[in-house]
Order: structure tokens, then C-alpha cells, then sequence
């Protein structure tokens, strides 16, 4: 026969402690927290045409419940990275860039994007440059971002 495990009585709330730890720290994956859960994809920065100006783009997306903001960029390529907004033909300076709960941010041509200006060196074709997504609530989220050509079209998400 074999032997009997015996829990004492001061071992007992120890064993119920581990028990509600191994309970507690169990995740459903739902996807329904109530904090955003953002990942970066497509980010490309075309080959700068001027040796003091670029523009980059990405897709922030979230996939938690909670609206998150993208309030700054920084990159050791430019001291002055800033955001903007496109309206018709019109391009406004934004201080931040909502991106909204089970969403995605898009920066894209002719619409939300990066500018980066007083350019480091002109990066060029095949050149990785990083970036620093700073959001109000969530973490920096850092990102290397590859220089491609300048006419570079991005694929479609429908391809």
C-alpha cells in the first residue's frame, strides 16, 4: 500500500493559498480586458526625395477594450518627428491620434501620417530606423521601420 498524504493544519492555508493562485492567474484569452492591447504592423518610411524631410507610416492596432491615444514619436533620425492629420488637400499638425478599443489606428498616404524633419542623414533604400510609440495610458512600443523605395505601395490588407 502506498502512503497517505497528510496536510496538517498549519500547511492547510498554504496548500488553499496555491490552489486560488493557480485559479486566479488563469487567462480566458477573450480578448476583453478593459486596457488596450496594441500591436504595430505595415510600418514603412518611403526614401526621402529631400535630404531634410521624410515621411513614415504604420497600423497601430488594439485588440483590448480600452481606447488608447498615440500622443509622440521619437527617432534617433530626427529631433522633430511630429504627427499629422489630412483633410481633403489639407495637412493639420495633431497633438495625439486616438486609437479606438477592438480598432486600429492608420497612418497612410494621404491620410494620418509621420513627419520627420532637421533629418540625422538621409536614410536610404534597405535601412531600418527606429522609432518610439509614445501612448497616454499603454507602454512606448519600440519598432524598426525599413526605408523602402520611394514608390513603394504597401499591400493591400485584402491581398
Amino acid at each position: 500500500m502506498g502512503k497517505a498524504t497528510v496536510i496538517t493544519a498549519a500547511a492547510l492555508p498554504l496548500a488553499v493559498a496555491g490552489a486560488l493562485l493557480l485559479v486566479t492567474g488563469c487567462d480566458s484569452g477573450s480578448g476583453t480586458s478593459d486596457k488596450a492591447e496594441l500591436s504595430v504592423s505595415g510600418a514603412y518610411l518611403p526614401q526621402p526625395a529631400m535630404a531634410d524631410m521624410a515621411a513614415a507610416y504604420f497600423t497601430v492596432k488594439n485588440d483590448g477594450g480600452k481606447a488608447d491615444q498615440l500622443t509622440g514619436v521619437t527617432s534617433p533620425l530626427s529631433p522633430d518627428v511630429t504627427m499629422h492629420t489630412t483633410e481633403g488637400s489639407q495637412m493639420k499638425h495633431a497633438q495625439k491620434l486616438e486609437v479606438p478599443a477592438k480598432g486600429e489606428l492608420s497612418l497612410a498616404r494621404g491620410g494620418s501620417h509621420l513627419m520627420l524633419g532637421k533629418l540625422d542623414h538621409l536614410p536610404k533604400t534597405g535601412e531600418k530606423v527606429e522609432f518610439t510609440l509614445h501612448f497616454a495610458t499603454s507602454a512606448p512600443i519600440k519598432i524598426q521601420v525599413p526605408v523602402e523605395s520611394a514608390s513603394y505601395r504597401p499591400p493591400s490588407p485584402k491581398d
